[in-house]
């Protein structure tokens, strides 16, 4: 199977390739901004004409292409040239796409940029690592790469970022075959909670590491120094940067343990069957919020489906109504009564004793199954 891949490597440029780093987060922070903003003002003033289809629907890429060439060429915006033009470019794709989502409706209208939060470039093509270091447009001498595994596949795309801790990436995205693995004659349902992250049908439990949770004590107490810092002052950008580096640190503590959970359960599994929990209107529940967010359900959904595809494994979402805690699966009797406290609880009909997470899991296995097979209830 021909997959895109992708590769990340943390860079370390120079003093002076920093300087035209920050010039490129620049350039291309100001080129979304500024087209961001015709595009809005554009619609607003030809509403009516639009709504009533006398004009096109709103500026797109080649409008705002041509405009750009025309921008580079004014004294005021002479800047613009230092930087690589692909990469204003790319950006101009990135919002197309973007600004097209959110007519689709699958996505939020898109935000302005600041220079506060993490900074990112694209270079579409004309790149290359070599000798540990990696070469593009207006950086011939390459920055240097630490390249722990070699990068197989053709090129497509490359992306520089730069966190809120001044560490910086190289995102390289490849064309590669992927070979799927041997097929085993394995099924597992999957129950995702708080309490524990996942709970299998064949009874392997992963507990809930909670990173977030763990690390509050020492988070309140950098908040608290941050709080009590002059706003302006060098020592309030030494507390800035201590808070950033300890939440990358525990998003990464969470990431690192989501991705060895879902490569092992892809790769010890044929058929997988999960439930489709709608994340965001869980997360509304202010109560649940912090420890929703702490497990990371939607990103354990995200790379099961995708390394399942890779694998050759077969992967079923089950509807989020299905009553898998309630549903007895000796005698099928659902138990209405059923609160979020109860552990556990015993069928009235059958009288036999479940614990509420390890059945879940084996009627999300079964009611898999039975969807697989085109006879799901």
């Amino acid at each position: 199977m021909q997959v895109n891949f992708a590769y990340r490597f943390r860079i370390y440029p120079s003093e002076q390739q920093k300087i035209l780093l920050a010039k490129h987060f620049g350039s291309c922070r100001f080129v979304w901004n500024y087209f961001l903003n015709e595009r809005k003002e554009f619609y607003l003033k030809n509403k009516e004409e639009i709504e009533a289809k006398r004009i096109k629907g709103g500026l797109n890429y080649y409008d705002n292409a041509r405009e750009l060439t025309q921008l580079k060429q004014k004294e005021e915006y002479k800047w613009l040239n230092e930087c690589n033009s692909q990469s204003l470019q790319a950006t101009l794709k990135n919002l197309e796409g973007s600004y097209k989502s959110f007519f689709r409706k699958t996505h939020h209208f898109p935000k302005f940029k600041n220079k506060h939060h993490k900074q990112s470039f694209t270079i579409p093509q004309n790149f290359k690592i070599e000798n540990n270091k990696i070469v593009f447009p207006k950086f011939k001498d390459g920055i240097k790469v630490k390249e722990h595994r070699k990068v197989e596949g053709r090129f497509v795309v490359a992306t520089i970022s730069k966190n809120t801790v001044n560490q910086y990436y190289v995102s390289i995205i490849v064309e590669k075959e992927v070979k799927s693995l041997e097929k085993l004659q394995v099924a597992v349902g999957i129950d995702l909670g708080i309490k524990d992250t996942a709970t299998l049908s064949n009874g392997i439990v992963y507990e809930n590491i909670k990173p977030l949770r763990k690390g509050m004590k020492k988070l309140k107490f950098l908040q608290r120094q941050l709080s009590k810092a002059k706003k302006g002052s060098k020592n309030r950008k030494k507390r800035q940067f201590k808070l950033a580096k300890y939440h990358l640190r525990i998003a990464n503590i969470r990431n690192d343990y989501l991705h060895k959970t879902t490569h092992q359960i892809s790769k010890e599994n044929q058929f997988v069957a999960m439930e489709n929990l709608h994340v965001s209107g869980m997360m509304k529940n202010h109560k649940l919020a912090q420890s929703i967010s702490d497990v990371g359900w939607h990103e354990f959904k995200r790379q099961l489906e995708y390394k399942c595809k890779w694998r050759g494994r077969e992967l079923v979402i089950i509807d989020r109504w299905f009553p898998s805690s309630k549903l007895c699966n000796v005698c099928n009797t659902i138990n209405q009564e059923l609160t979020l406290k109860d552990r556990e609880w015993t069928c009235k009909v059958c009288n036999t004793t479940h614990d509420r997470d390890l059945l879940a899991s084996r009627n999300i296995l079964k009611q898999g199954l039975n969807i697989a097979a085109g006879i799901a209830v």
